[in-house]
């Protein structure tokens, strides 16, 4: 065999291990991804399956656990939006919350007049909420929305989570910003609606609880017509910056998923109690 026939012969054979190699190589990678794949799936149907599970998972003994749906785990990740570049185009940047953590062993007297229409105006970096309150409905559910108001309770206190599949909520009213905090008291249900669907129609505001009877500081606005079990007490309704909300709710969660953070930092800069006659 000559020299050169060898050399060319010991050419083929290398080649040809390595085609044989870059297969493996790529069978190999194909086999990772179907696996990386299949455990995306399990870790999606895993955290719904542990989101109805949890639905009603209880908390903290003032009243601060807080949820029509389960207590979403708290994230650190995601984007940081930029003074200039939020999430909602709507929103300007959230201003610090406040660090302190106010605590009463009851509501105060809010001073409810008959006759006399009250709303809670609610200032967040993203737009002003007004809520009209229902007192011949929920009378204690009110009196005490307004008293934490009245005490500046909810000033500079962050809307800690979002619901964006099957229930269309954000909740807010925890100065924790964590889901288990509250005022210190509980307050019973009050107003709760039938069974049914849509038994949260959009525009409604109903309290957070971790069961029968431990109503605290916590609420939620529904932005879409919502279905829940009955087991909320529903103390008023938007009648202007639904839209408000609508534009934190469509730009998601910190993680991507129905139930968790909002990525739009939302801030409650501050609450004031609004009053007229009735009609």
């Amino acid at each position: 065999m000559t020299s050169n026939k060898r050399a060319k012969d010991l050419a083929r054979a290398k080649a040809d291990r390595q085609a044989g190699r870059r297969a493996n190589r790529a069978k190999r990678q194909r086999v990772i991804n179907r696996v990386v794949a299949v455990a995306a799936v399990v870790v999606i149907a895993g955290g719904g399956i542990t989101w109805w599970a949890l639905s009603n998972s209880g908390g903290s003994s003032d009243g601060g656990n807080t949820t029509p749906t389960p207590q979403p785990t708290q994230t650190t990740g995601g984007p940081t939006p930029s003074p200039t570049a939020q999430p909602d185009p709507n929103c300007s940047e959230a201003p610090a919350v406040r660090t302190d953590d106010k605590s009463f062993t009851e509501p105060g007297d809010a001073g409810i007049k008959p006759k006399t229409t009250y709303s809670l105006v609610l200032s967040t970096n993203c737009g002003d909420v007004t809520i009209e309150t229902y007192p011949d409905k929920a009378p204690q559910t009110v009196n005490s929305m307004l008293f934490l108001t009245q005490q500046k309770y909810f000033d500079l206190t962050k809307c800690h989570r979002l619901t964006t599949g099957g229930i269309f909520v954000l909740q807010c009213g925890d100065p924790k910003a964590v889901g288990s905090g509250g005022p210190g008291y509980q307050i019973p249900d009050e107003n709760l609606p039938a069974n049914g669907a849509n038994n949260y129609p959009k525009g409604t505001v109903a309290m957070a609880n971790s069961g029968p009877n431990t109503n605290g500081s916590q609420f939620f606005i529904v932005y879409a017509d919502t279905t829940l079990p009955p087991n909320y007490t529903i103390w008023g309704k938007v009648t202007s910056g639904l839209d408000v909300i609508e534009g934190i709710a469509q730009a998601g969660t910190e993680t991507g998923m129905g139930d968790g953070a909002p990525l739009q930092t939302t801030v409650i800069e501050t609450a004031k109690v609004k009053s007229a006659p009735a009609a």
